[in-house]
């Protein structure tokens, strides 16, 4: 269910056009903020590919994300526990996309390709998101489309190496299928119940998503052993709990609901941006001219995708 109905003029005067152009700016600034902080959880997963099992690595994430949201979702949740069982069914193909599957993916990927690919490859989920859209009846626009194409460009040329035809290893593939997990995940969003809470469907995806996890964690720990918590290993686990599934799902899931997926996708498109630099100053993955002008392409077509002509 939409949040912004287009058709519904307030008593106040406001038009539904003036509310959307009101929405757009805290909408693409949570987005972005989503965005950043999802671009540390690929350096995170690709750090932590040979110490902790993708799988244990994406459970420990939603157990530590379940901890940090309980104190200011659970009272929430438990109120609404009737509307839950209601959307049962939407709530956990939710969790299962964008909790169980997703995230399981990428720490997938993280041990055969780098952090740098893997944000580029993930920048073809806007792509998804629009499709997506388009297919529900929702009109684009040129301007959109011409910055998504602009930027898809700049990431082709990226994971291509300078050939808009890239070659693929088993890690992108992983990560080719994260996206669309993620694609799916952000547009069934727009038709969240509206009735339920953001934290209790947030809190809700969660535990449900971890449940979902937890035989495929038992196997893990059955045929590849635990992992030694360490600061290596706890650290970016606390990071990618609390920040980037706590705070970046929630900015997230609100900037859907303001701007709708396919804006918001538009906006996405900076993380091969923001997984470049930090992969660069972290984990020393090279940086070099045709980098930075893939960059300037990605820059250049968010910055067109996100503007609203007049």
């Amino acid at each position: 269910m939409t949040v912004l109905d287009h058709d519904h003029v307030r008593s106040s005067g406001t038009t539904a056009a003036e509310r959307v152009r009101r929405a757009s700016g805290p909408g693409l600034l949570l987005a972005a903020v989503a965005t950043v902080v999802w671009s540390g959880s690929f350096v995170t997963s690709r750090a932590l590919h040979d110490t902790v099992p993708p799988v244990q690595a994406a459970f420990w994430r939603w157990v530590v994300a379940i901890v940090a949201v309980a104190p200011f979702a659970a009272r929430e949740t438990w109120r609404q526990r009737a509307l839950i069982r209601r959307h049962f069914g939407r709530i956990t193909l939710a969790a299962l996309l964008g909790v169980t599957v997703y995230n399981t993916l990428v720490n997938q990927a993280g041990v055969t390709t780098t952090a740098g690919n893997m944000g580029m490859i993930m920048a073809a989920s806007p792509v998804v998101m629009a499709v997506y859209e388009r297919l529900g009846g929702r009109r684009l626009g040129p301007r959109r489309v011409t910055g998504m194409t602009v930027a898809l460009l700049g990431v082709l040329l990226l994971v291509g190496d300078g050939s808009p035809i890239p070659s693929f290893g088993a890690g992108d593939l992983w990560m080719f299928a994260a996206a669309l997990s993620f694609a799916s995940y952000s547009v069934l969003l727009r038709r969240r119940p509206a009735e339920i809470g953001g934290l209790a469907f947030l809190f809700a995806t969660f535990v449900l998503g971890a449940l979902m996890l937890a035989p495929a964690y038992g196997v893990s720990l059955a045929v590849q052993g635990g992992f030694t918590v360490t600061a290596g290993t706890a650290g970016p686990l606390v990071y990618v709990g609390v920040f980037s599934s706590a705070i970046a799902f929630f900015a997230w899931n609100k900037a859907i609901a303001l701007i709708g997926a396919a804006r918001a996708g538009i906006v996405y498109y900076l993380q091969p941006v923001c997984v470049a630099a930090l992969s660069f100053a972290l984990l020393d993955e090279p940086t070099g001219p045709l980098q930075l002008l893939c960059m300037a392409l990605i820059l250049g077509g968010v910055a067109l995708g996100s503007s609203k002509g007049r």
